[in-house]
């Protein structure tokens, strides 16, 4: 079953605002890392991102955006959207995935850039009892 366009436009939308918070939270590493180790070029920084544990925190968020954008790239879209903002949701507001939440919680008290986008992506998932 093809998903519905509300469905695809509501990935869309979580998709573009986890895209910002990424990018906020790539930003901050970035200044971090530069202001210990000095400049790096963005191919260099993108190879720290794939291979260094200092950045290896961040790649559940990388996964979760990957997943979006193969499902909207994919021509089979799954009927279930749900279970995208459910991930998103576990990451963001549960603190239950390893290294990413101590590292997060940090950059949202550092950042207000980074609370503003946070923000956003929260305004995109289900609103639970916690």
């Amino acid at each position: 079953m093809a998903m519905t366009s509300p469905s695809t436009e509501r990935l869309r939308e979580l998709r573009d605002r986890l895209l910002r918070l990424h990018a906020a939270l790539l930003a901050r590493e970035r200044r971090a890392w530069e202001a210990t180790h000095g400049p790096v070029t963005s191919g260099q920084f993108l190879q720290l991102l794939i291979h260094d544990d200092a950045f290896a925190w961040l790649r559940p968020l990388s996964g979760i955006i990957a997943a979006i954008e193969a499902a909207l790239d994919d021509d089979e879209r799954p009927a279930d959207v749900e279970p995208y903002f459910r991930d998103a949701q576990r990451l963001l507001r549960s603190g239950e995935v390893g290294a990413f939440t101590p590292k997060y919680q940090a950059a949202l008290q550092e950042s207000p850039d980074i609370v503003m986008a946070h923000a956003d992506v929260v305004k995109t998932l289900p609103r639970t009892g916690r």
